[in-house]
């Protein structure tokens, strides 16, 4: 007669859970809770209904309507800039080593550590009303007004974001240049293929994942940048981070502030969604450079 034991149920492990459940708490302590505030006092209107009034308000005002076509129109010719400017630095000190490139490189990703503001105070200093360029250029030329006065406009803030922005470009931009192998481009040049050439149908579509990588990175930190606007000061230049500022600490106005901050929001997970979208139609996978 054979003896038949029942299976022992294994014990429920509980651990992997545990794990779990701590960043899960962080991020609801940190993100998920504040962020439901914000979305509260934004729909909650006057009469304490929660509504979209607060909505419609901001949409209809002109205000806000032109910080959104600067915040955009920043955003966009920052991200070419970035893109133009950290493509050819990238190529040169890739693909034409020179002495002191190596140290160049360095000095790029040193970029990346500074604060934002330090940029805004080095371009004071050197293109300011007052700054060492116009100073040298009134005292050499007699001029009774400053000559140089594109700082303090969106030009101004258009140039300092792409300083401070494209060492995110070059960054993923060079680790995928050096992994090209070199017998293409030997080829092509062997084959008579012109620069421009080689560049369009060999280097580009090996550099295009590090090109929307880093172009999308910088379009996401442009359109929510603050500190570079608020420090340069430029005239007429109103952002939608710079109208959450004013109307929460000038205005005291939270409601419409939290409003503007969730509209942000929405604006930037709607450009990274495109930016998804774009990578899944071109084959781009989010790989490590």
């Amino acid at each position: 007669m054979s003896l038949i034991l029942p299976l022992e149920k294994p014990a429920l492990n509980l651990r992997p859970l545990l794990w779990l459940l701590l960043p899960l708490l962080v991020l609801a302590t940190l993100f998920f809770w504040p962020l439901s505030l914000i979305v509260e006092q934004a729909l909650r209107g006057a009469n304490g209904e929660i509504g979209l009034e607060t909505f419609r308000q901001v949409v209809d005002s002109k205000r806000f309507v032109g910080a959104l076509l600067n915040t955009l129109q920043i955003a966009f010719f920052a991200t070419a800039g970035c893109l133009l400017l950290g493509s050819v630095m990238s190529l040169i000190l890739v693909f034409i080593p020179f002495p002191g490139s190596e140290l160049i490189g360095r000095v790029v990703d040193t970029f990346i550590a500074l604060p934002t503001f330090l940029i805004t105070v080095a371009f004071t200093f050197i293109y300011g009303s007052a700054g060492l360029l116009n100073g040298t250029l009134m005292s050499l030329f007699a001029f009774e007004l400053p000559p140089v006065d594109f700082l303090y406009s969106m030009q101004g803030v258009i140039l300092a974001e792409i300083t401070v922005f494209t060492p995110l470009v070059m960054r993923p931009l060079m680790a995928a240049l050096r992994q090209i192998d070199k017998s293409q481009l030997e080829a092509a040049s062997i084959l008579g293929a012109h620069p421009l050439r080689v560049i369009g149908q060999v280097i580009f579509p090996a550099a295009l994942p590090a090109l929307m990588a880093g172009g999308s990175l910088c379009l996401l930190l442009t359109t929510n940048e603050f500190g570079i606007v608020l420090f340069i000061g430029a005239k007429g230049v109103n952002t939608l981070p710079m109208m959450v500022y004013s109307k929460a600490i000038l205005e005291s106005d939270y409601t419409v502030a939290c409003m503007i901050a969730l509209i942000n929001i929405v604006l930037s997970l709607g450009l990274f969604s495109l930016y998804r979208l774009a990578a899944s139609r071109t084959g781009v996978r989010s790989q490590p450079c």
